[in-house]
């Protein structure tokens, strides 16, 4: 314990952080923290030849995996049926209303959904645990009163989302140096709730973001071994389903499917962060690898197609589930207009989905727990999965896993403009805490300000062109940022209210999309700006 330092203080800590917890961090830290800096530095070789050779492939020293006949580690009855899961982050009360929803899963999201502000880590593990024994409650400033069971039905099934490979976590220290943040969120809740979730007839249960390689599946598996190993836990207990997220992971799906093949449940199609990873990878490949606006570019793009094609068909042949991914349309129980364009939109979303293939999806609003699964249930009936349709007809080439210039849509003045203000406002909002943002009745999370503020790099270093004739210089964008900066701050109805975090987020946004070095994840500065608060 002298070499485990904990740097901050938050309310419940001493509930999450016990010797014997920290001690099973930090063997997790000692034994991957290492693997998981090479993977990192990998990532780097990678997108260097990306950007040199403008092409990825499939890879020639895996080809006996993808033509191999093999199977993934057959579902736990807890997650047969996962035709719709509700994702968000994991303060008391959404947790209690995601659980209560009707969905089959809920997504327990610390990454894109939450923020890593101290305060939420520890929260986030506090609300998981007294979730896992039923015993988690909420009241509102306002008097209301949150418990789990006020919903119809089963409570979901909770999968939690760790942080990806890329994050430290500054407040756990093991000799000397941060953590990784994706062992820290892992670390603490299987060793408080592995054996508790299996005592309730599940198990633990997680979602996997980021990954760029089937080494980096490798690692998670080997930390998976280890974790069950560590504390008496049966080996295979552990299920995990993979988020396809990144255009790299894209062309080794079978790969990642046979590293984790014993403790592997599935991959989920994460259409946000795989647009960012697209931009991100090729940003200076030239004009055929730019993208329109982001609301122009829709799941049937041929590219997004040929990705859940591939997808689908790569799980079940493995026997593994596909799971759709998150429309970002949000109902509001306000506007009856607003709310029927999102119900539709989603349920199209949804249908599409279920047609595909894909075992199940994401929402991320009990409201549209309904519309989701009115749509699979049409599709499946009775069963529980659709794991047993195969996709023979399904050839998807490299080509057309990078043909991005048949994107139908065109860059406007109004999408460079949109870009800056969610980038602008989603980062004010994470400097704040939050994680999941609604603006302009679509659910901004760190994905989607991610392709904002990449977009408006890639548009700026390709004096790109918009529909009206404007090029895209990095003039026109701050003058934008100038408005929308005003915008925002007359709209606080007070000088001072929200200046500061403001101020911040303005000075962020300029430093991942208006500068010449690109910065990977915008995450990493944003954190920097909160990693030293010490909050009680």
């Amino acid at each position: 314990m002298s070499d485990v330092r904990v740097t901050a203080e938050t309310d419940g800590a001493d509930q999450i952080l016990t010797e014997d917890a920290l001690d099973f961090v930090a063997g997790l830290q000692r034994t991957f923290g290492a693997r998981r800096d090479d993977l990192i530095d990998a990532r780097r070789t990678r997108r260097e030849e990306i950007g040199r050779t403008r092409r990825i492939d499939f890879r020639d020293d895996t080809g006996d995996i993808r033509d191999g006949d093999w199977s993934v580690a057959p579902a736990p009855d807890a997650l047969l049926d996962r035709r719709v899961e509700i994702t968000g982050p994991c303060d008391p009360k959404m947790a209690i209303n995601a659980l209560n929803s009707g969905a089959k899963v809920w997504l327990a999201d610390l990454e894109d959904a939450s923020t890593p502000h101290w305060r939420n880590v520890i929260g986030g593990q506090l609300s998981l645990y007294d979730a896992h024994r039923r015993q988690l409650e909420f009241t509102s400033p306002e008097g209301k009163h949150y418990a789990l069971g006020d919903g119809d039905g089963d409570l979901a099934v909770p999968i939690v989302r760790p942080r990806g490979w890329h994050l430290d976590e500054a407040h756990v220290e093991v000799d000397g140096r941060p953590t990784v943040g994706a062992l820290v969120d892992f670390g603490l809740h299987f060793f408080h709730n592995a054996q508790e979730l299996l005592d309730r007839g599940q198990g633990p249960y997680y979602y996997l973001p980021k990954m760029e390689s089937h080494l980096e599946a490798r690692l998670w598996n080997d930390v998976f071994v280890h974790a069950q190993e560590t504390l008496g836990i049966p080996h295979g207990t552990i299920r995990a389903t993979v988020l396809i997220e990144t255009i790299t992971a894209a062309f080794e799906m079978d790969e990642i499917l046979y590293e984790l093949r014993d403790h592997a449940s599935g991959l989920n199609a994460g259409r946000w962060d795989y647009l960012f990873s697209v931009i991100k990878n090729f940003r200076d490949a030239g004009p055929s690898f730019v993208l329109p606006d982001r609301n122009a570019v829709t799941m049937t793009a041929p590219f997004m197609r040929a990705y859940t094609e591939l997808l689908v068909s790569t799980c079940h042949r493995r026997g593994a589930f596909a799971m759709g991914g998150m429309a970002a349309f949000i109902p509001s129980r306000r506007d009856p207009e607003v709310n029927e364009q999102a119900l539709t939109k989603v349920r199209a979303d949804k249908e599409r989905e279920a047609g595909a293939g894909f075992d199940g999806s994401w929402v991320a609003h009990p409201d549209l727990v309904p519309v989701c699964r009115e749509e699979f249930d049409e599709i499946l009936g009775d069963k529980p999965n659709q794991v047993d349709r195969l996709r023979p007809d399904v050839s998807v080439t490299a080509d057309d896993l990078l043909d991005i210039a048949a994107t139908p849509g065109e860059v406007t003045l109004d999408g460079v403009r949109g870009n800056i203000e969610v980038a602008l406002r989603y980062l004010e909002a994470w400097l704040g805490g939050s994680g999941a943002v609604g603006i302009h009745n679509l659910m901004e999370d760190a994905a989607t300000a991610e392709i904002a503020r990449s977009q408006v790099w890639q548009w700026i270093h390709n004096a790109t062109e918009t529909s009206t004739g404007e090029v895209v210089t990095e003039d026109l964008a701050r003058r934008i940022l100038d408005e929308q900066y005003a915008e925002i701050r007359a709209e606080s109805g007070a000088e001072e209210f929200g200046a500061n975090l403001l101020a911040d987020a303005r000075a962020l946004f300029e430093q991942v999309a208006l500068t010449d070095e690109y910065v990977d994840f915008l995450t990493l500065p944003a954190y920097d700006l909160v990693a030293s608060e010490s909050e009680v």
